[in-house]
């Protein structure tokens, strides 16, 4: 196998994807050409449409992405979808090896009842509404924020820190930021006065890094409300707090924010640790969030203690994780939302499958940073370049580009070149804003930029 080129389908173009890519063609002991897949027009998955638009020294890695891909030896076919567009069989035939990178993008239900009524809503599809996503509910999230004078965050996460900074930054904060247009000018208007951060457990146990943490006390134009009570440690969360560099700091920060008082400006977080959502109430929308006090158990759990309150909020945001979706001839974890592996090999049973590997989040679960996926990428491509070596690859059973194949089901395909042509479309429309660059949202309007 490696008297040849290997060649290999990468399904996903986030950072696990193309942490792939890199690790692949960056080895000379088996040469390698990689076709990376994404079904959006546009690469990069979470850096581009995830992270939070105002954090620009972590969206900047999407400049280190952007050189793999530029390599001779990598190829990005955008607008593509596997399991519509191209099966999964369809690659197998034509390539050596597929890594399936294509994430958890789905969220987790909270399980109450009124989850569903209108101006509920996933932070994953908040997140891709003002991250300028293709696919984001547009229609919901507008109606969900413009209609919304309170609302409430369910979770303690950094997903969640980020969705109450956005709500709760002045336009003027958000203003050099790469937002679509119509999604900054919302934001300026809406009425929201009110962020209620809710977490079930106690400050020790909040998964948000004190970075993030903390810029929700520097907001221009928001004070940030939380009851001292809630510090109080019990002996498990005090232990956990002094073996924890990151706690300990988190916990200053909490308690700076519980001995301020309040400036008078014109927004409010109200930080609430020891709450859990139990009911969501309203007739045609969410009008109002039942909340239970809760308390830890012996073991760290939270468990009710049966006191009820009520919290006005015309928004209701559930930021309580991300999951994993099966894929068509994939064997699938469904009580974790991962595909199952080992060492990055796909697994069927206790049985490999040969040439059919994972990567990144739908291989672990949504743990960790971005730099967590390029240790991840390189183990799952160790595992698959020692497969080429040995000759355990099954060998690919027809010839020639996928390209033509995809051109004949009528693929508009987005390659890196057509793609840098929406970059530059992007670029020009932030300049008109003063903007270093404006996300286009519309599908159809990033491809009628590229040229043919």
């Amino acid at each position: 196998m490696a008297e040849r080129v290997l060649r290999v389908a990468v399904v996903g173009s986030g950072p696990s994807g193309i942490y792939a890519a890199d690790a692949l063609t960056g080895q000379s002991a088996v040469p390698a050409t990689v076709d990376v897949f994404d079904r959006l027009p546009a690469p990069y998955g979470l850096v581009r449409y995830g992270v939070a638009p105002d954090h620009f020294s972590i969206r900047s890695v999407r400049g280190t992405l952007e050189k793999v891909l530029e390599r001779p030896t990598v190829r990005f076919l955008g607008n593509v979808e596997i399991g519509r567009d191209l099966s999964l069989g369809d690659l197998q035939r034509r390539y050596d090896a597929v890594i399936l990178t294509y994430g958890a993008a789905r969220d987790r239900r909270l399980g109450i009842p009124g989850e569903d009524l209108p101006g509920s809503v996933a932070a994953t599809d908040l997140v891709a509404w003002y991250c300028g996503h293709p696919e984001a509910p547009r229609a919901e999230m507008e109606d969900a924020v413009s209609s919304a004078t309170a609302a409430v965050v369910v979770g303690v996460g950094n997903v969640a820190v980020d969705v109450v900074r956005v709500l709760a930054k002045a336009p003027e904060e958000l203003a050099d930021t790469d937002m679509p247009q119509h999604v900054l000018d919302l934001l300026a208007s809406d009425s929201i006065t009110d962020i209620h951060l809710l977490g079930r457990r106690g400050p020790a146990q909040g998964a948000f890094t004190t970075k993030e943490l903390r810029e929700l006390g520097e907001l221009a134009d928001a004070d940030v409300l939380l009851d001292p009570a809630d510090l109080d440690l019990d002996e498990l969360s005090q232990a956990a707090v002094d073996g924890s560099k990151v706690l300990a700091r988190n916990v200053e920060v909490l308690r700076d924010w519980g001995s301020r008082q309040p400036e008078g400006k014109r927004r409010r977080i109200h930080v609430r640790f020891f709450t859990r959502p139990v009911e969501l109430k309203g007739t045609d929308r969410v009008a109002e969030v039942v909340v239970e006090r809760t308390e830890l158990d012996a073991e760290g759990r939270a468990q009710g203690t049966g006191e009820l309150s009520s919290i006005p909020a015309q928004l209701v945001v559930r930021s309580v994780g991300y999951r994993g979706m099966p894929l068509e001839g994939v064997p699938f974890d469904a009580a974790r939302n991962v595909i199952p592996s080992s060492d990055g090999r796909v697994l069927d049973g206790d049985a490999v499958v040969p040439g059919l590997y994972v990567a990144g989040w739908i291989k672990r679960g949504p743990t960790g940073i971005i730099g967590t996926n390029k240790k991840d990428a390189a183990q799952t491509v160790t595992s698959l370049l020692e497969d080429a070596e040995a000759g355990r690859l099954p060998e690919p059973t027809e010839a020639g580009d996928v390209v033509p194949l995809l051109e004949d089901r009528g693929i508009d395909v987005v390659t890196f070149d057509r793609w840098k042509a929406i970059d530059a479309a992007e670029v020009a429309l932030g300049g008109t804003n003063g903007r270093a660059r404006t996300t286009l949202h519309d599908r159809a309007e990033m491809l009628a930029c590229v040229p043919d």
